[in-house]
């Protein structure tokens, strides 16, 4: 079983609201889940329309779980994405600097 992280359906008939949850994938959609990490208001609007728990949402990226198109694509557009590539990017360049030795300069 992998764990997901995905949207759970919530709200009145004609005004969803998601809230961004990990669970396992074998879960039914609004059924049961591991714990909620952000919640997402499509017709909200503005700048309130997306809240994540961003220390969470590593957390769980990092411990292998995927996310779904349109999640990952809301993690693109919180800038949870950008973060985790260039912190990745930045290990990657330091592993590969040479250090200069002391005579030279």
């Amino acid at each position: 079983m992998a764990v997901r992280i995905r949207l759970r359906r919530e709200g009145r008939k004609k005004t969803p609201m998601y809230r961004i949850v990990v669970a396992e994938s074998t879960f039914p959609r609004d059924g049961r889940f591991i714990e909620i990490i952000g919640q997402y208001q499509p017709r909200g609007g503005g700048e309130n329309a997306l809240n994540l728990k961003v220390d969470r949402v590593n957390h769980w990226l990092d411990h292998g779980a995927l996310p779904t198109d349109t999640v990952r694509s809301l993690l693109r557009r919180a800038g949870v994405m950008k973060s985790r590539h260039e912190a990745r990017l930045a290990i990657k360049l330091q592993s590969a600097a040479v250090a200069l030795p002391s005579g030279e300069a």
